[in-house]
């Protein structure tokens, strides 16, 4: 099967919709997230979002957040000077 003009009138409508769709989604990002996350779906909060306008529950997941990479980089900074005190020193080689 050959590829006709029609297969790529087909390809440029889709790539103008999906455009036109991200377009708008980005336009309306703040909404579109607050209205998913309403109806039970667990989008994360944007970064773009001033912390003064975020409400209590966005607030708490974003503390949460940063307490957990916290937590992980106190682990791996713990594990890497463990495993630097532990590792046993190579002979000097003359």
């Amino acid at each position: 099967m050959a590829i006709t003009s029609e297969h790529l009138v087909g390809a440029a409508v889709g790539v103008g919709v999906a455009a036109v769709g991200f377009y708008l989604y980005q336009k309306n990002q703040d909404k579109i997230n607050e209205f998913l996350r309403s109806h039970g779906l667990d989008i994360p909060v944007s970064d773009k979002q001033p912390i003064e306008s975020m409400n209590i529950e966005d607030l708490a997941t974003l503390k949460e957040r940063i307490e957990d990479l916290i937590a992980e980089r106190e682990l791996a900074a713990k594990q890497a000077a463990t495993e630097a005190t532990s590792a046993p020193a190579e002979p000097a080689q003359a």
